[in-house]
């Protein structure tokens, strides 16, 4: 284990409940009815634990979008190909994305890093090499990567995201690509939870019914053919996991160390987040939920994290458009703890 993943995991801290405390504390005494926040006030309360600051704010929220092809692409279980998400990134980084369109209006700083596309991507400008590899391989028939490989993708995700807390980012948003990522991410979540392909690869209409059965098909394969060790993360991400996981499992780590508020996406980031709880359990009570998409199993993990979604909208964009979304749900929470003004201030009567 390197030492940068070492030091990380060595120095996750609990949350501040000085911090919590004040927070929790501010609330009651803003002028406006008691407990009209809702989540809201739960949010600003955990986001005080998260930094150790009781009235922390959102100057510089960065969304970092991962990506990372998968061998099991090869046998038709994704909509996108491998030469798909070169083109995809081409896009991101030329503005024209759906996630651009997002970040923009979230007022939040895009970052795309390669950590694992199957085609050779140094040539375009703007897009982070990260890589760890040309993709991994088919986990139906080998190991998706090497252990040294799963352990230096997440290294590698630590390094990308103090490098951007370092330039004045505090608040991360997680956003990934790449093709077959999510039967990756339904694998994982099979060997964590000990549950069915089936539950994972549910089929959200006739048209997907077939690939659904198929992607159910090769997870089965693999997790038959590697038996994943469910109590050791390293080999879960190794055998049927992702580099562009693995970088996300990094991300999360290091901005737990940090204290810096992750926000996670979709399927992919939240099976990142579970293997990165296996590692360090204290990042659980820091993780937010931006939303529950439509993709099958993330309830399940949801569930298994004991975490809300914020929001519910039947997406399943990926690249980060639910973490992008809820960019100003929080600045909004931390604005209403800071800037609005207590009964005594305000000289308005208390509410009984």
């Amino acid at each position: 284990m390197s030492t940068t993943l070492l030091r990380a995991l060595q120095n996750i801290a609990p949350l501040s409940r000085g911090a919590q405390d004040g927070a929790q504390a501010r609330f009651p005494r803003l002028a406006m009815a008691p407990r009209s926040l809702g989540r809201i006030e739960c949010l600003a309360v955990q986001m005080a634990g998260i930094t150790g600051v009781p009235r922390p704010r959102i100057k510089s929220p960065v969304l970092l979008l991962l990506a990372g092809d998968h061998g099991i692409a090869a046998h038709g279980v994704s909509t996108l190909s491998a030469s798909a998400t070169v083109h995809q990134l081409s896009n991101f980084i030329s503005g024209g994305g759906a996630i651009n369109a997002l970040t923009s209006e979230a007022g939040a700083k895009l970052v795309v890093a390669d950590f694992g596309v199957a085609a050779f991507t140094t040539h375009h400008r703007g897009l982070q090499n990260w890589r760890v590899g040309p993709g991994t391989r088919d986990f139906s028939i080998e190991p998706a990567m090497t252990r040294a490989e799963a352990e230096m993708s997440v290294d590698r995700g630590i390094q990308l995201v103090e490098r951007e807390i370092d330039r004045g980012a505090d608040l991360i948003a997680l956003g990934d690509l790449g093709a077959a990522n999510a039967t990756s991410a339904a694998a994982i979540g099979c060997a964590l939870l000990e549950r069915a392909p089936a539950d994972f690869c549910a089929a959200r209409d006739p048209e997907d019914a077939p690939r659904a059965a198929l992607r159910a098909r090769v997870i089965e394969a693999g997790l038959g053919r590697h038996r994943p060790d469910a109590t050791d993360a390293f080999d879960v991400l190794a055998k049927v996991g992702g580099f562009e996981i693995g970088g996300l499992i990094g991300v999360i780590l290091g901005a737990a160390m940090r204290r810096v508020p992750v926000l996670l996406d979709g399927l992919v980031s939240t099976a990142a987040a579970l293997l990165a709880c296996r590692l360090a359990p204290a990042v659980r009570e820091r993780l937010i939920p931006a939303h529950l998409s439509a993709e099958p199993g993330h309830a399940l993990l949801l569930q298994s994290l004991g975490v809300e979604p914020l929001l519910s909208l039947g997406l399943t964009l990926g690249e980060g458009g639910g973490a992008a979304l809820a960019i100003p749900l929080c600045r909004a929470a931390l604005r209403m703890l800071d800037e609005v003004a207590t009964f005594d201030e305000a000289g308005v009567p208390w509410v009984a």
